[in-house]
């Protein structure tokens, strides 16, 4: 009988490396924390009809968000391809953002945050980042226009958020290499028809 194993850390090996600023993590905090302030305290859309999409504190408000942060993070852990180029030029652009209210507000010049990696993907991961995003483009058209707006900012915030250390770490020891077991899950079980694997 074959069991599963999900890993909870990776090695050094097995990481993918960016450059984040301590602006670049101001921002993405900042991002992440209007999500949340919004949520608690309830949408109010523009006109009395428009409750803005929910109830105060409806936990399934924050599934698009918090489904993009999880995109987000795996985009950072492809090693390469227009995921991982775009990872880059997304957190190239918080840096900036970031920088640019930093320097503006503080007077204080941001500093790159060290260790800012994440776990890799490997070809298990690979194939279900491959069936996400077909999945995605595919349903583009069905997802509402506000939830289209949570998943783009939790994206942006995976993306900016999805370091080694810390507590975003959590967050990536878990989605990355959950991702892996799933697709070599999905690899062994669906396509060799190996049944054991779904032990």
């Amino acid at each position: 009988m074959n069991t599963t194993t999900v890993q909870l850390a990776a090695g050094v090996g097995d990481m993918t490396s960016y450059t984040l600023t301590s602006a670049g993590l101001a921002l993405g905090i900042g991002l992440l924390t209007v999500e949340h302030v919004t949520w608690w305290r309830g949408g109010k859309g523009k006109s009395k009809d428009d409750d803005g999409g929910g109830k105060a504190k409806d936990p399934q408000e924050l599934i698009p968000t918090w489904f993009g942060v999880a995109f987000g993070t795996l985009m950072v852990a492809c090693p390469a391809g227009l995921l991982g180029y775009a990872s880059g030029v997304l957190r190239w652009g918080g840096n900036g953002i970031g920088g640019t209210v930093m320097s503006w507000a503080t007077g204080v010049d941001p500093q790159t945050v060290s260790n800012a990696s994440a776990p890799r993907l490997d070809h298990g991961g690979a194939l279900v980042v491959t069936a996400l995003v077909i999945t995605l483009f595919l349903l583009r058209k069905k997802f509402p226009k506000p939830t289209k707006g949570k998943f783009k900012k939790g994206l942006f915030v995976g993306v900016l958020l999805a370091i080694g250390t810390g507590i975003f770490a959590i967050i990536g020891d878990l989605v990355v290499p959950g991702a892996n077991e799933l697709g070599a899950w999905a690899l062994s079980s669906i396509v060799k028809g190996d049944l054991g694997a779904l032990v």
